[in-house]
């Protein structure tokens, strides 16, 4: 969905903002893959956290883009509950993940 919408960004953005959402919506789940390839289980929860934080820097870049008009009211509303929907789930992924450790 953010390729799609990055490509509707005007030609200027290309390099700006367009590229940071891809990277940063990119970054998501290829943080939950890297730390859970790791083994470690405080690997993972730390790649979780990092994943967690690209969901907030997503969140913002597509607050920007929305304050200079360059996605509309619907697209932003379905971003943001895509992205409130992941960072619940990586937050309770973390915290199932700071309960083992404490367990163990």
């Amino acid at each position: 969905m953010i390729y799609k919408i990055s490509k509707k960004l005007p030609k200027e953005e290309r390099f700006g903002l367009a590229a940071q959402m891809q990277r940063a919506a990119l970054s998501i789940p290829s943080n939950i893959a890297e730390g859970y390839s790791r083994g470690y289980r405080k690997e993972f929860q730390r790649f979780c956290q990092i994943a967690l934080g690209s969901c907030s820097e997503l969140e913002t870049q597509m607050i920007v883009a929305k304050r200079q008009k360059y996605l509309s009211k619907e697209e932003f509303a379905k971003i943001e509950d895509n992205l409130d929907h992941e960072s619940r789930m990586l937050m309770k992924l973390i915290k199932s993940l700071r309960q083992k450790e404490q367990s163990t």
